[in-house]
């Protein structure tokens, strides 16, 4: 699944989108206001997981009344220091789904935000994405290609999410060591030629069409030949 975390405490921050990445998930992450409500509005999650108290002009509660006026009806998982009955009523007024007071279990945050998802998919939230004839089950974590299985380890399924997420996209090495792997720089490792080696190999291989093409000089694509 793919998330938003708006926390400004890097400490936090790191904590959960350790705990999310390490389980599979796309984390992207604003560590203030403005900019969480720039990529809230402007890209797809199964749900926000925003702090309360924010930077940048614009608070959670901003950020929650923006969205909604504007029809936005992202599952929203409030994060707050400020435990206190009335806050959390006003967090749920402004139009937040859930409030989890800080410091909190990363177990409980998982928890919450999946039965979140699971809410909100029973609503007609997406709950697979296709390309051509492959098929990615985002509740059952399951991959398919024209109705056969294909066994990804985690990493795999989080490229592989992420390329569908983005077909017919040139996606480039940048843009995955940020979201895959968590790298705000270039470490120098081939990993990525690696991981898309073997993912080329589990999508493609015995298929007549292949799916996974490099685009020489920029990056990778996914989807069908032009």
């Amino acid at each position: 699944m793919k998330f938003l975390l708006v926390e400004d405490n890097p400490q936090v921050a790191q904590f959960v989108r350790k705990g999310l990445g390490e389980a599979g998930h796309v984390v992207d992450h604003a560590d203030n206001g403005r900019d969480g409500l720039f990529l809230a509005s402007s890209e797809a999650y199964d749900a926000i997981i925003l702090d309360r108290m924010l930077p940048g002009g614009i608070d959670g509660l901003g950020i929650i009344e923006a969205l909604r006026r504007t029809g936005n009806a992202t599952p929203i998982l409030i994060l707050s220091a400020l435990s206190d009955v009335d806050e959390r009523i006003r967090g749920l007024k402004a139009g937040g789904d859930d409030y989890l007071t800080k410091p909190f279990a990363y177990g409980e945050l998982e928890a919450r935000l999946l039965a979140l998802t699971r809410r909100h998919q029973s609503t007609g939230q997406e709950t697979s994405l296709q390309v051509a004839d492959l098929t990615l089950d985002l509740l059952g974590r399951r991959a398919s290609r024209a109705g056969k299985p294909i066994q990804l380890k985690p990493r795999e399924y989080k490229l592989l999410e992420y390329l569908m997420r983005h077909a017919g996209q040139v996606v480039t090495r940048t843009m995955l060591l940020e979201t895959v792997w968590d790298y705000h720089f270039d470490p120098q490792t081939n990993v990525i030629d690696v991981h898309i080696s073997n993912l080329r190999q589990k999508i493609d291989a015995g298929f007549e069409r292949p799916l996974l093409h490099t685009v020489r000089g920029a990056g990778y694509r996914l989807g069908p030949d032009a």
